[in-house]
């Protein structure tokens, strides 16, 4: 057996000197916090059965042969069985068997970039039904859980989602909201980015100008200490980094120590415009347990909802918020089932203004 230690700033960049040096098949022995020149780092002992033969070194063309040779024959043979199956389904979905009503609501829905599946279960709901309302179909697809104390028992909230997506400015937006709503609130800004991201700057600053408490995550240590002072917050907002693309949620939750915390929901951060491969991309990359919300943000950027409906559909969570607009103060809302129709049907944004 081969073991070895490896040094970073953060528990994700040593893991992933463990993986690109020993392979996926690295046993983790220990991980700890320990000092390096006076600077607190992470320490991480693997260990693995036998040594890995050194990479192979291709030429750029070569890589690209063998990844387009690898991955042609499957993306072509899932688009056929879509082709196929979305060609099985269209001739059965016949508009002239739907209401007016109805059929003003589907072509509505189609142009509002709602996927061919949601548009499909929403058909056959409809059909079965003939005087049903659309209201009666969409409303089991879509909950609305609002992000408020009173209705999250839970003390930590982690915020998890592509870079970009408005991660660090939704986590202040409601850190703000509920201190202004509920003064006694006793919330902790928390930045698990290894200290490097400038999201633990606006973090820090803003929990310095309102008073509130703030934590570093390096290690799972630092959570671990975290943890035992958590019964002084009623609140603890955790903003999680980038993932790195290989890397699920599950993972680094399980890195860091937070897989399975009983008192941990993790709330997925999204923008409405990104391309249906990338939704699909993201329901892969943050699917996990504790994964309890979406947090939609940029609203006032977007050309179309149907992406709040697909993702609903696809994940089976409810939205807790909505977040629209430039400035940190009253741009997040709490979300509901009227809200996010009114936002859908009507294209009316939370404060009330309608977008073009």
């Amino acid at each position: 057996m081969r073991m070895k230690t490896f040094r970073a700033s953060t528990s994700t960049a040593a893991f992933a000197k463990v993986k690109a040096e020993l392979g996926d098949e690295a046993v983790i022995l220990s991980n700890k916090t320990v000092r390096e020149n006076g600077i607190k780092c992470c320490e991480i002992v693997a260990a693995v059965e036998s040594i890995p033969s050194p990479p192979h070194r291709a030429t750029r063309t070569a890589v690209v042969e063998d990844a387009l040779g690898e991955t042609v024959g499957w993306q072509r043979e899932w688009s056929q069985i879509k082709s196929q199956i979305m060609a099985l389904m269209k001739p059965q979905m016949d508009p002239d068997r739907l209401s007016p009503k109805q059929k003003t609501a589907m072509e509505y829905l189609e142009r509002e970039d709602v996927n061919e599946a949601v548009l499909a279960k929403i058909y056959c709901s409809l059909r079965e039904n003939g005087n049903g309302s659309i209201m009666e179909v969409l409303d089991p697809m879509l909950r609305a859980v609002p992000f408020e104390p009173s209705r999250w028992s839970n003390t930590f909230h982690a915020f998890a989602g592509p870079g970009g997506a408005g991660k660090t400015s939704s986590l202040v937006r409601l850190a703000l909201k509920i201190k202004k709503e509920n003064p006694g609130t006793r919330l902790c800004l928390a930045t698990a980015d290894g200290g490097r991201g400038k999201g633990r700057l606006v973090l820090k600053h803003y929990a310095e100008l309102t008073g509130l408490a703030f934590r570093e995550i390096i290690t799972r240590d630092d959570l671990a200490l975290l943890q035992e002072e958590a019964r002084q917050f009623d609140m603890i907002l955790v903003d999680l980094p980038g993932l790195p693309a290989k890397t699920s949620l599950d993972q680094w939750l399980t890195l860091y120590g937070m897989k399975n915390m009983k008192d941990l929901s993790v709330h997925l951060v999204l923008n409405p415009y990104y391309s249906p491969a990338q939704f699909n991309r993201f329901v892969e990359k943050y699917k996990s347990e504790q994964l309890a919300s979406v947090i939609w943000t940029k609203l006032d950027e977007a050309c179309t909802f149907g992406a709040i409906l697909n993702m609903a559909f696809a994940s089976g969570l409810p939205v807790s918020a909505l977040s629209y607009g430039p400035g940190l103060k009253n741009s997040i809302r709490a979300a509901s089932e009227e809200m996010v129709w009114r936002l859908l049907f009507m294209r009316t944004l939370p404060n009330g203004e309608v977008q073009p």
